[in-house]
């Protein structure tokens, strides 16, 4: 009799001291009976799960209990037994930690491809954190860990990963995010990938609670790319200016391998020679062009803004001061010889003599101004 009441369970508690264990079967060893009138305790972060006869017959959240037949209805199942509650009935409980489990790393080991609008079909590897809890002890339970002893977060980690990195690709596609944005928007794709997952997490008992991405990279030579235009940038990232580019690059390439040794290497050099001349000449046209200009004092011909005389009818286009007769450039407020206050110009329109703004004809040819 003795023997018999030690084997009698009085407290039945998982005082959990590990960070990773997620389902704790009280006792573990050995299979003891549980008498009536025995209390439960169940920590805040518990869920305890009472089998008999390989099926759950309850659940209880954290709280103290007194296991008698008045408030569990569990065992008034047991006590309807021949032998009823006084004798020896065996059930098992199981403890079934609540909490987060956080930190956990997921990593691509091969690459997720994506379109994108800039690159077309591209390649990504990415690095990150999640964490999970159960969600509902019996689901996970019947889904899971079945009547393991002792269940580990190792013993989901692969499970959890796998799941969450087959919901990656369909989270990023509709996403709608580019290639070039997505280190901006991290946490919109990590909410993405939660909303994606979700569901196969529910399934087997388990809440995904939270994705951190930590990097999404993109391929070598799609980076190198980003790394020619961002050079560019200061350009105006212009398509002509990255063409350009290129062809120097091309041109650079061909001049460090001058033994390339067959006739085509040597027409690719010319090529590319006469391709970078004809850039070259564009680039001094346009150059040209973009120049600063004025009009011609006298005739009216858009000229330099440097330029001295007149490329169409030779008129100077210094101001001469009219009491000492000194050049001055156009513009000047005082002569820089005489100091002579300089009024507004204007021009004959028969001579092209320079006239102060008030002439009302030319001292030259006498031509109403």
């Amino acid at each position: 009799m003795g023997l018999f009441r030690k084997q009698l369970l009085s407290v039945l508690e998982w005082k959990d001291d590990s960070k990773d264990t997620v389902v704790y079967r009280h006792p573990v060893e050995k299979r003891e009976e549980i008498m009536n009138s025995s209390t439960l305790v169940v920590r805040e972060s518990q869920v305890a799960l009472f089998v008999h006869k390989g099926e759950i017959a309850d659940v209880f959240g954290p709280g103290t209990y007194k296991l008698t037949t008045e408030n569990i209805p569990f065992l008034t199942k047991l006590l309807s037994l021949p032998t009823g509650f006084e004798s020896r009935i065996k059930a098992e409980v199981y403890f079934v930690n609540t909490k987060q489990f956080i930190g956990q790393k997921w990593g691509t080991q091969n690459p997720i491809m994506m379109r994108d609008a800039d690159f077309g079909t591209i390649r990504l590897r990415g690095y990150g954190t999640f964490s999970y809890k159960v969600d509902d002890a019996k689901t996970f339970m019947k889904e899971v860990f079945g009547t393991n002893g002792i269940y580990k977060v190792s013993d989901l980690s692969e499970q959890c990963k796998s799941l969450l990195i087959q919901n990656i690709s369909d989270a990023i596609g509709e996403s709608g995010v580019s290639a070039l944005d997505l280190v901006a928007n991290y946490k919109e794709i990590a909410n993405k990938i939660i909303e994606c997952s979700q569901k196969e997490f529910l399934s087997m008992g388990l809440k995904l609670c939270q994705v951190v991405v930590e990097n999404l990279s993109l391929p070598e030579e799609v980076e190198k790319t980003l790394d020619e235009r961002s050079k560019l940038g200061i350009l105006g990232d212009k398509m002509g200016t990255f063409a350009q580019y290129q062809a120097a690059q091309a041109m650079r390439d061909a001049a460090q391998n001058p033994s390339g040794g067959n006739l085509a290497g040597l027409g690719v050099g010319l090529g590319a020679g006469a391709q970078m001349g004809g850039l070259f000449a564009n680039s001094i046209a346009s150059a040209k062009d973009e120049l600063p200009k004025k009009k011609c004092v006298k005739c009216g011909a858009s000229i330099s803004d440097n330029t001295k005389y007149c490329p169409e009818c030779g008129a100077s286009q210094n101001i001469k001061c009219p009491k000492c007769g000194e050049g001055v450039a156009s513009g000047a407020k005082f002569c820089p010889n005489c100091g002579e206050k300089i009024l507004s110009q204007k021009t004959c329109p028969k001579c092209g003599k320079q006239l102060n703004s008030n002439a009302k004809f030319c001292p030259e040819c006498g031509e109403k101004v």
